[in-house]
């Protein structure tokens, strides 16, 4: 028995090597023949700080945005299933993902025409995952099929509503998505938010630890297809954080329509003679305020929320 099971391990010790050896021997074939994209040289790179290469956080960012359909759906219908509020210590339990953007702090984050260099945001995105911001003067968009909705059998339309921000991310997308995503304008990107705002749907700018803790994307999301919504709502995962404003509304001209208790994307409002707001669980989306018949719905600061994202104190 002790002869078969060293046979084993040594079997293994030997496939593990030999893979190793192919691998290294792929990339430098590749790497000699020009086989790997000038986006994702950049998006490698960009993981090496003081003067150290992470291999990890390279490998996970280039697996999410290379194949995001795959990566997203499967969290999806199988990781986001097993999560719950019982079990606050999975990692995904402990961080947030996104921060909510009412629409005017949107517009401006993608219509900044000035040098935003590397900034710390500990002060004004105060979660861990979200660190720093790279913008330099007008900033690079493209928008892609949303790997949340495209996972849906009956998704909300349109599906192209994803926006990636800045580099190397942008580049990398259009080169590996060539059919599934296209670089927009300043004109179009706001065109676009305000479009997916009309329809109910709220804006979410993302960092991950996979895509270098740095703000990549302005996400559209609507409450039935957004599985960072379906998670949060029904699992109590953070996924993501308020803009730092909630919903107040003004009962002299609330005329109890129902309206934005109908609408609210995180289920914030009821209406009993008036409309109120449970300021524990609104976002500050802004939703209802812009689409409040009586126009008696404002967003105001709450100082019990985290600070807003503010562009311009960035700048």
């Amino acid at each position: 028995m002790a002869r078969v099971v060293s046979w084993l391990v040594g079997g293994l010790i030997r496939a593990a090597v030999g893979a190793a050896v192919a691998l290294a021997a792929f990339w430098l074939w590749a790497e000699r023949g020009r086989l790997i994209q000038p986006s994702t040289r950049r998006f490698l790179a960009s993981f090496r700080a003081d003067g150290h290469y992470d291999w990890g956080r390279a490998l996970h960012g280039y697996l999410y945005a290379r194949w995001p359909y795959l990566y997203i759906g499967t969290a999806i219908r199988v990781l986001f299933p097993t999560l719950s509020r019982e079990h606050p210590g999975v990692p995904w339990n402990e961080v947030y993902h996104g921060k909510v953007l009412p629409p005017d702090l949107a517009r401006k984050l993608i219509t900044v025409n000035q040098p935003i260099p590397r900034t710390e945001l500990e002060q004004i995105i105060p979660y861990e995952s979200a660190r720093t911001i790279v913008l330099q003067g007008s900033p690079e968009i493209a928008v892609i099929d949303c790997p949340c909705r495209s996972a849906r059998e009956n998704p909300c339309q349109p599906i192209r509503v994803c926006m990636i921000v800045g580099q190397p991310f942008v580049d990398f997308i259009l080169e590996h998505h060539p059919d599934a995503s296209r670089r927009l304008t300043q004109a179009e990107a706001v065109a676009l938010l305000e479009a997916e705002h009309a329809r109910g749907h709220i804006h979410a700018a993302y960092f991950k630890d996979a895509m270098l803790d740095r703000f990549y994307a302005i996400c559209n999301c609507c409450p039935c297809c957004c599985g960072g919504m379906e998670a949060m709502r029904e699992r109590g995962v953070p996924m993501v954080i308020s803009s730092g404003f909630v919903a107040q509304v003004d009962s002299d001209r609330c005329g109890a329509c129902g309206h934005c208790e109908e609408i609210c994307p995180f289920g914030a409002v009821t209406v009993d003679g008036e409309s109120h707001v449970d300021a524990a669980v609104c976002m500050g989306c802004g939703v209802c305020e812009s689409q409040c018949p009586q126009e008696a719905i404002a967003l105001v600061r709450d100082a019990a929320k985290p600070a807003p994202l503010d562009v311009v104190r960035l700048g």
